[in-house]
């Protein structure tokens, strides 16, 4: 079995139909937490997949991407602190391709 890691990946995208783009790109990699913040566990190939779709969605001189990697998935205890409305870790689900 292929090796996850965790990531956080953040975005600021300045026109609305990118914006939008870049959004439904990322729920297929992961898990939405806020706007424009996703939680994503991915093998280095859905990362290279995400980065190539990512690529082909932006414009780079006017959009920003951070992804943030939180090393191996299995190792990592995530820890979150939240202010106001409560928040709920992703639950992980089995998915079938």
């Amino acid at each position: 079995m292929a090796r996850e890691r965790l990531y956080v990946v953040t975005y600021d995208i300045s026109d609305s139909k990118r914006w939008r783009n870049v959004f439904r790109l990322l729920k297929g990699f992961g898990h939405w937490m806020q706007l424009s913040v996703f939680q994503c566990r991915l093998t280095a190939r859905r990362r290279s997949e995400m980065m190539a779709g990512l690529e082909c969605e932006m414009n780079m001189a006017e959009d920003h991407v951070l992804i943030i990697d939180l090393g191996p998935a299995d190792g990592v205890e995530v820890k979150v602190e939240s202010l106001g409305k409560p928040y709920e870790a992703p639950k992980r689900q089995a998915t079938v391709v």
